[in-house]
């Protein structure tokens, strides 16, 4: 009896110990659920105002914020930016007029291609050649962006004639 008594305390500490990992894990996870979704808030606004691909965000945040691996950052932004791809916006352009259908649909079809290519090769690499080339990715569309030419202002008259005097 006196063992069974032992045991039973025992175990009725593991249970606590059990019962407080839990409440733990799931604090953990309710500020988890809170950082993704306000991840994807800010994802969502600079996808809408600048027409940028979530990926050139989100990707980094989760690698950096929740600490998880290249090739499940990738795979998880795909996984999200699958359904709602920018709908929200798109609704918004296209009011204004502001969508080529045709390029759209077209582009699409690549995506769809070369999501499947590009996948098979990323898959196999390393996380840490993988993470390299994302961020060589971003580097170069960072130094396209800044050298973009500016269009030139376009004047009344041809670039050949003098200014009027007066």
């Amino acid at each position: 009896m006196v063992v069974a008594g032992c045991i039973q305390t025992r175990e009725d500490k593991g249970d606590d110990f059990v019962d407080g990992k839990a409440r733990a894990e799931g604090n953990r996870h309710s500020v988890m659920s809170l950082i993704v979704l306000l991840l994807g808030l800010g994802v969502g606004v600079l996808v809408g105002l600048l027409g940028i691909g979530g990926g050139v965000v989100l990707v980094p945040a989760l690698v950096y914020l929740l600490r998880m691996d290249q090739h499940v950052a990738q795979g998880t932004s795909l996984f999200i930016l699958l359904p709602p791809l920018g709908l929200g916006a798109l609704r918004e352009y296209w009011k204004q007029g502001q969508v080529d259908v045709r390029a759209g649909i077209l582009c699409a079809f690549g995506i769809l291609a070369g999501g499947y290519l590009g996948g098979w090769i990323a898959v196999p690499l390393e996380s840490r050649q993988l993470r390299g080339l994302f961020g060589c990715f971003l580097m170069l569309a960072a130094v396209l962006l800044w050298r973009k030419p500016q269009p030139q202002n376009q004047k009344t008259g041809s670039a050949n004639e003098a200014p009027a005097r007066g």
